[in-house]
């Protein structure tokens, strides 16, 4: 099967957004596991860690397809 290939403008676009996204995401986090957390650096640390890694999960599932930076996961899924 042959792809079609993407134009280079939407796939800086893709990029730009799933860091905006990541960045967001691992800011937010961050600030929320602080507050939660009560001084348990653990409950921290598993508090940002957990958002952070389902965010990846997500973005390389919706904008894998449009960057094309993450074939071999595509074909891991199949």
């Amino acid at each position: 099967m042959s792809q079609v290939p993407v134009p280079l403008s939407r796939r800086l676009f893709a990029e730009g957004l799933g860091t905006a996204i990541l960045l967001a995401t691992v800011v937010g986090s961050g600030i929320m596991a602080e507050r939660l957390a009560g001084g348990n650096q653990a409950i921290a640390l598993l508090g940002n860690t957990i958002p952070t890694g389902a965010i990846l999960v997500v973005i390389i599932t919706i904008l894998g397809p449009v960057s094309g930076a993450h074939g071999m996961s595509r074909s891991l899924l199949k």
